[in-house]
């Protein structure tokens, strides 16, 4: 309790955001470096305090929703969770479209905000387009499978729409994981953004970051929004977000 006549001080600084990262890595650091471009920064304290958990064993997401194999990825990620919280974040974020399909388990081990990519990227899309509107989906098979981003649209009153087929992504996503950013999965990203203007989405959200390491592969004439970008802006926003003053908190 504060002292009588006392005005109370305001926590100072930046929030310290926790990143459960590693999936993929690459994307991980693309994060990083679009967090680095979105603050105006006069020096390294002004930027936002990050701790990263970069944990590329975390089981394949792909794997265990979409082939049936490996292990559950859901008590990696809770771990992950408690431990960033443990080391002081404040909030947490992940980079990884289809491990928000085990985001249940990660609000239920720890009592720190969740960040959830999807429920802000169906926000962005609900804000920028009329009830009805079609969204195309530019993303995993495996995000596709667990439907929440279908679920996240449809409390909106959006349509999603998802490329056909599917399996040329899923390709372009593991050859991303294996070598990087490379011909083939700019033209299978290209081909997707096609297919899904012809069919009517007003709308396209890149919901994979490994395609996110791609974004300018989308052809210029399709309108979109990477979820990667959304994420950075809610970490901004809630990092540098007026202090509540101690009594508050």
């Amino acid at each position: 309790m504060p002292i009588a006549g006392s005005v109370a001080k305001p926590v100072r600084g930046p929030r310290r955001i926790g990143i459960l990262g590693g999936m993929g890595p690459e994307a991980t650091i693309l994060l990083q470096q679009k967090l680095l471009a979105a603050v105006a920064a006069r020096d390294d304290a002004d930027h936002i305090p990050l701790i990263i958990d970069m944990n590329p064993q975390v089981p394949s997401r792909i794997g265990f929703l979409l082939e049936g194999r490996g292990a559950d990825p859901a008590p990696v990620l809770a771990a992950m969770a408690r431990g960033l919280q443990d080391a002081g974040a404040q909030a947490l974020a992940m980079p990884c479209n289809t491990a928000h399909h085990f985001a249940p388990a990660i609000r239920a081990a720890v009592d720190i905000p969740f960040l959830n990519m999807v429920e802000l990227s169906a926000d962005h899309a609900a804000r920028a387009l009329a009830p009805g509107a079609s969204v195309g989906l530019l993303a995993s098979p495996a995000l596709h499978r667990t439907g929440i981003m279908d679920a996240a649209l449809s409390a909106r009153g959006l349509r999603a729409i998802w490329p056909d087929p599917d399996h040329d992504l899923l390709e372009a996503i593991r050859a991303i994981k294996a070598q990087g950013p490379n011909g083939r999965s700019r033209a299978a990203l290209a081909a997707a953004a096609r297919d899904l203007t012809r069919r009517g989405a007003t709308l396209q959200l890149i919901a994979c970051t490994e395609l996110s390491l791609i974004a300018d592969a989308v052809p210029a004439g399709a309108a979109c929004a990477d979820t990667l970008d959304i994420l950075v802006d809610a970490i901004r926003d809630t990092a540098l977000a007026p202090p509540l003053p101690e009594h508050a908190r």
